[in-house]
């Protein structure tokens, strides 16, 4: 921006005209006019510009409106009144969910954390930068069930679906290209106690796979966070997509789910933890090849796990062979002693 407001008082002055600053322009313009059309990035640089623009570029309406814009489930009153207690309201939600999570930070101890009562998710799918499916859920987090059962939040109801402007077919083609390169999937969630916020899907899918058994098309859309101790867990969003041979596609599952590398699903009581820790730490740029890569790595050293837990357990069978031998030797020579 200043470069913009020095070219154009140079065209001013070499038309004769006064010098014109930005301090000169009255700020509901720079308001009404400017700040209003920039998106969230621009917005939040051209708070470091000068002390004007930043008072000017921290109203909460500003940010309001592009939140409500990036995330149009941000317009639910429930979420609403979640963002308003945060520090610095829409700015601060902006911020913690826009980024994604940096798997290499290092987390904190949760147990000096405390645990929230609920969880709320904020949930917004698109297809070619088009809305389809937009949801807002809460999630209470204090009962036995939930801490002790498999994490896993459904975003449908069993019999909903969400109609996409594609072609189903069941071979493979342009169906599962075009899902590839043009859904996108963006799942927050909040915790209102801490007033902390993470956007916990990745930029575009990472994988996708056909099932197995129905043929449809499942896209995950996943990110690596730091579970403590040096090890990793991949917090996935999974959309499977289906539909008739040559009918419209239908969005007919979309999950969430948290999985160590050893494939386990963790628990509530884990999940709490780990969002907390992930929560409270770094963020970095979303870049699509970055969380391709680091979710590849996740999945080589997943590999790597399952290698090991079998080496161990062919180390432990032949353990337990080697001891029955062993017994069964002693006991026939106590035998012949006899």
């Amino acid at each position: 921006m200043s470069s913009c407001s020095t070219n154009t008082t140079a065209k001013t002055t070499d038309q004769g005209g006064g010098n014109t600053s930005i301090a000169a322009i009255h700020p509901d313009i720079i308001q009404s006019h400017i700040l209003n059309r920039l998106d969230g990035q621009t917005l939040a640089s051209t708070t470091c510009a000068s002390k004007q623009l930043h008072s000017l570029c921290t109203e909460d309406n500003l940010w309001r409106d592009i939140c409500n814009s990036t995330w149009p489930s941000t317009t639910d009153h429930r979420l609403r009144d979640a963002i308003s207690d945060f520090p610095s309201g829409h700015l601060s939600f902006y911020s913690q969910s826009f980024p994604t999570l940096h798997h290499r930070c290092r987390p904190k101890k949760s147990h000096l954390l405390p645990k929230a009562s609920e969880l709320i998710s904020a949930v917004d799918i698109y297809y070619d930068e088009k809305l389809i499916y937009s949801k807002v859920m809460v999630t209470e987090t204090l009962s036995g069930w939930f801490l002790c059962s498999p994490f896993r939040l459904d975003l449908l109801d069993p019999k909903e679906t969400v109609p996409v402007p594609v072609k189903f077919d069941v071979e493979e083609g342009d169906c599962r290209t075009l899902l590839e390169q043009r859904m996108r999937v963006s799942w927050i969630l909040i915790d209102p106690i801490r007033k902390r916020a993470a956007n916990v899907a990745s930029m575009t899918s990472v994988e996708t796979r056909r099932h197995w058994l129905t043929e449809d098309i499942q896209l995950r859309f996943a990110i690596v966070m730091p579970a403590g101790g040096g090890d990793l867990v991949q917090c996935g969003v999974v959309v499977t997509c289906g539909g008739k041979e040559g009918g419209d596609l239908q969005v007919r599952e979309v999950t969430l789910q948290v999985e160590d590398m050893e494939g386990k699903v963790l628990n509530g009581s884990d999940i709490l933890g780990i969002l907390h820790e992930a929560m409270d730490g770094e963020r970095k740029k979303s870049n699509r090849d970055i969380e391709r890569e680091s979710y590849e790595k996740f999945l080589k050293m997943k590999i790597q796990c399952r290698e090991r837990n079998q080496r161990r357990e062919r180390s432990l069978d032949m353990m337990c062979i080697a001891t029955g031998v062993t017994i069964f030797f002693a006991l026939c020579f106590l035998t012949l002693l006899r």
